[in-house]
């Protein structure tokens, strides 16, 4: 039988040999390190693979310090490794303690110069759920699915490898394709498709009943997230570029002044009765849903609840235009008139209104922030000559023109240039990529800070749908293929593409009764 160590032995053999070395250690972990090698010594003593003791004592406590997969697999951890996880584990508990702030509360003062970690953190967050809009969109015109979501609604984070995002998918957006937008739109090919005349829009989202979900975020969250355009900027020449007041699409409004981009509102508002899955506009989805998740958890008196919408490219310009909606209809307050904050957290996009909309969105308490690249050209348009850069007597003359157009919130402006990870592209798509601008945040610490990747981040997500890394990381350009087109075998052994819409990905049947309620739709 195997002599037990001593605690002075234990830590001889722990410092020499283990590869987590450790400054210190009490008397009291010692214990419950002997505890734990009391019961598993016997049985790993025999193991030739465990020969030794001090491989013994490295297992166990790599084992405590959750160092090892539920198969017992090594997972080798560096010193790197262990500063992310504490740094990670800190920011989520500042989260919880100071949320609001990080929502916008104070319109973000003193966050960005220098950058917040916690800021940083969400806001990379937020993206990947607008980045989880192009994973999950099906772009193929051989595919007769093109144009809807690859993935069912109860599975959409696993599927795309988001475990653990602490949030579910309530309800998938769906657009009519019949307004002029040719170059954002996909269709498929063939005759015979999922829908003729429908697109795949994005998500609402809520955050779990999870206790860690719960404790991470500090309050209950429901998230709203719109798909915009990868790389293809051809939509821009599209627009109509020119406004018109929202009350002329049926949107409350008490300012007949309030004007947006006719294209934006018109993808918002428009339907198709004939189809399925656009005979609901976008604006009803989104304001049916909000309504029956805000009449569900708004008056939960152990927690709070907040409502955070977001998007790329043109989906950051509907992101805008549905969160001033649902505080313009009053969504945002629960039945006890308990005020839920609306945050809006874009990028890359593009400028939505005129002066008096910026204004309104301000009076109705929408927070938003904007995080842009100074190289894209989409955050500079509409209102290419007119805009709130111009001198503002300019703009109170021209206040009346319908391509008079301002930028609302707050600007966090970054640059590729600074990383020296990126190509001095001027290749317009990749100054527009999401996942540049993501990495861009990841390394961004305040105006003339050095670029310093502090989450880790892979870079190599950056060449996902472009070819903007730098040659020497050899990361091949556009890497992310869908496996055999979506086709798989079935049972007989036969290459088929699989049915993917599910009934629960369609609109709920509550949908008519809460529009009804909100009197948009006849009772």
């Amino acid at each position: 039988m195997a002599t037990i160590p001593s605690h002075n032995l234990l830590a001889k053999n722990y410092h020499s040999s283990s590869p987590f070395k450790i400054t210190s250690f009490s008397k009291t972990s010692f214990i419950h390190l002997e505890k734990r090698f009391r019961v598993a010594t016997r049985a790993s003593l025999t193991r030739t693979n465990e020969g030794s003791l001090s491989a013994v004592i490295s297992r166990l406590e790599r084992e405590r310090q959750g160092l090892t997969d539920g198969g017992g697999e090594e997972q080798w951890h560096t010193a790197e490794d262990f500063r992310r996880r504490d740094k990670k584990t800190e920011e989520e508990r500042r989260l919880r303690d100071t949320w609001r702030k990080i929502q916008g509360e104070d319109d973000w003062a003193g966050l960005t110069d220098p950058m917040d970690p916690v800021l940083r953190s969400e806001l990379i967050r937020y993206g990947e759920m607008a980045q989880a809009c192009y994973d999950a969109f099906d772009f193929d015109p051989s595919s007769r699915y093109c144009g809807s979501s690859r993935f069912s609604r109860h599975e959409f984070f696993d599927s795309l490898g988001m475990n653990g995002s602490g949030y579910e998918v309530a309800r998938y957006l769906y657009a009519t394709s019949n307004i002029n937008l040719p170059n954002f739109f996909s269709k498929s090919r063939w005759s015979k498709v999922w829908s003729k005349n429908a697109n795949w829009m994005g998500y609402v989202a809520v955050s779990d009943d999870e206790e860690a979900t719960r404790n991470r975020l500090g309050r209950r969250d429901i998230a709203i997230a719109w798909r915009g355009t990868v790389t293809q900027l051809e939509w821009i020449a599209d627009l109509k570029d020119y406004l018109k007041p929202v009350s002329r699409n049926n949107l409350r409004c008490p300012d007949p002044a309030v004007k947006v981009e006719s294209g934006f509102l018109d993808l918002y508002t428009d339907k198709d009765t004939s189809c399925k899955f656009s005979r609901f506009s976008a604006r009803e989805q989104i304001l049916a849903e909000v309504k029956r998740l805000v009449e569900k958890y708004g008056d939960d008196e152990e927690e709070e609840l907040s409502i955070t919408v977001t998007g790329h490219s043109l989906g950051g310009a509907l992101a805008i235009l549905s969160a001033y909606d649902v505080a313009e209809m009053g969504l945002n307050r629960s039945r006890s008139g308990k005020v839920i904050p609306v945050t809006v957290l874009t990028n890359g996009g593009p400028r939505v209104g005129n002066v008096r909309f910026k204004e309104r969105l301000k009076e109705l308490g929408v927070k938003v922030m904007r995080v842009v690249n100074v190289h894209d050209v989409v955050p500079k348009s509409p209102g290419l000559f007119l805009n709130e850069r111009a001198p503002h007597a300019v703009m109170k003359i021209a206040e009346g023109l319908p391509w008079c157009y301002c930028h609302v919130g707050e600007e966090l402006a970054l640059d590729h240039q600074n990383s020296p990870f990126l190509k001095s592209s001027v290749d317009p798509s990749n100054a527009h990529n999401l996942e540049a601008l993501l990495h861009l945040l990841d390394g961004y610490h305040g105006k003339g800070e050095r670029f310093v990747l502090s989450s880790g981040r892979d870079p190599a997500l950056v060449n996902k749908a472009s070819d903007f890394l730098k040659e020497h990381f050899m990361v091949p350009p556009f890497w992310r293929q869908d496996a055999n087109k979506g086709m798989v075998r079935n049972s007989e052994g036969r290459w088929i593409q699989a049915e993917r819409l599910r009934s629960e990905d369609h609109h709920s049947p509550d949908i008519h009764h809460h529009l009804s309620q909100l009197r948009l739709l006849p009772s």
